[in-house]
């Protein structure tokens, strides 16, 4: 299975999600491939954001060698599933994907199973405490799609 998380401008939520998913992943065994991307093109080729990456260091899981990326026509060929971490973002690949691959786009939330909000909240304009709970909504649906694949095999 090859999954794209996919956020605004891929340095806050979509890295955290791909290095996360992909620690929970190899923690079960599962193969998978991850990747994320932004559906602009601002920050192409910038590492995560540092407080991304010490939310996760924190936990052990490294995303600094990661790189922010657009989200291309071929990302709908290459993935199964891409991953939209709000409903904006969801939208816009859903634009993209037209009807035939409109099928492949999903809110990463659906699959974390009792959480209260929909769409993962961006923490760009605030403090820690905003990376802190994308990593608690991040981890819960990580969780869900992980059961979701293995529940599928």
């Amino acid at each position: 299975m090859h999954i794209l998380f996919v956020c605004l401008g891929n340095i806050c939520r979509s890295p955290m999600a791909e290095g996360l998913f992909r620690h929970v992943a190899e923690t079960r065994g599962l193969s998978v491939t991850v990747d994320s991307a932004g559906c602009g093109a601002w920050h192409e080729g910038e590492a995560p954001d540092a407080r991304g990456q010490a939310t996760l260091r924190s936990r052990g899981i490294d995303i600094s060698h990661q790189q922010a990326r657009q989200v291309e026509d071929a990302d709908f060929e290459t993935f199964d599933l891409l991953l939209a971490m709000d409903n904006r973002n969801h939208d816009h690949l859903t634009r993209l994907a037209g009807p035939e691959r409109a099928g492949k786009v999903k809110l990463f939330l659906e699959f974390a199973a009792g959480a209260r909000e929909t769409e993962v909240p961006d923490p760009y304009y605030g403090g820690p405490d905003g990376f802190e709970h994308v990593f608690t909504l991040l981890q819960q649906a990580s969780e869900g799609l992980a059961d979701h694949i293995q529940s599928s095999r």
